[in-house]
């Protein structure tokens, strides 16, 4: 048989590869590629940002409302919803650039380890705007780099300038992302958030309170107040839905500084000998 009549390998077949029956394939292929471009770029951990998608920067969201204003002049119902949406958007922004200042503050503390070719303690987000975007940019701005874990999805499916391309990635399974972000991570930071945060955050949690994660991962929810009026933990207490004990699995922080300081102090108890270098 000529080469130009032979069938094509299964691999090449992109019919059958795009198929429900290989489903399995595709799965394992969120896993292996990962794997093959972390260890390539000498990734040995992460600390894994997560946070509303819907965040902006203050100048962006100071933009915004001074264009609605100038565009809008009424005193209509739909015109005061909008305008109250515009203003706690600018409220919200302080999320971002928090954000953004802690990511740099780690990523220039991560830079300065003497770990030879290691990679340590890389900033890790899902790739896509609000607060994951924040979280590249502050490594971009110190200098650094940074991992993002895109999803595809019918909205927000695009990956943030601030990540470079050898470390971005897109994936179309939901868990093999959330195994992603939890594999590498040391360390969890939780910003404001809407569905998706709270999904991310409670699996992590869950997999902590029922020992299938092992390692000393230190879990972060940044802003108290906010956090306490989405979810009131003592009532999950109260009704004996957890144990108080289980409120030990994470801090609240309500400043960059003093999360800076939490994570840091963490990683040198668990993580970092003097000279540097991991256990």
């Amino acid at each position: 048989m000529s080469k130009t009549n032979l069938p094509s390998k299964a691999y090449e077949n992109m019919e059958f590869m795009n198929s429900v029956n290989a489903r399995p394939l595709r799965i394992l292929s969120e896993f292996l590629e990962p794997e093959y471009r972390f260890k390539k770029n000498n990734i040995v951990d992460t600390i894994v940002f997560f946070g509303s998608a819907r965040l902006v920067s203050k100048k962006d969201a100071e933009k915004k409302l001074r264009e609605f204003k100038k565009q809008n002049k009424s005193t209509s119902r739909n015109f005061k919803k909008k305008l109250k949406g515009l203003e706690i958007l600018l409220s919200n922004s302080k999320y971002y650039e928090d954000a953004v200042r802690l990511s740099e503050k780690l990523t220039r503390w991560s830079m300065g380890l003497p770990t030879n070719e290691e990679k340590r303690f890389i900033v890790c987000s899902g790739g896509g705007p609000g607060i994951m975007e924040a979280a590249n940019k502050g490594a971009k701005k110190a200098g650094g780099y940074s991992i993002g874990l895109n999803i595809s999805i019918p909205f927000e499916q695009f990956v943030n300038k601030y990540v470079k391309k050898e470390l971005a990635f897109e994936f179309h399974y939901f868990f093999m992302r959330k195994f992603w972000f939890a594999y590498l991570a040391k360390a969890l930071i939780v910003f404001p958030g809407g569905f998706g945060t709270l999904d991310e955050f409670m699996e992590i949690l869950t997999l902590m309170q029922t020992g299938k994660i092992k390692k000393d991962m230190k879990i972060i929810i940044y802003d108290e107040n906010y956090w306490k009026s989405i979810i009131n933990f003592q009532a999950l207490i109260d009704n004996g839905m957890i144990n108080e004990k289980d409120l030990k699995l994470f801090d609240f922080c309500n400043n960059v500084d003093e999360m800076f300081t939490k994570i840091v102090a963490h990683f040198e108890k668990y993580y970092l000998h003097n000279n540097g270098q991991k256990y």
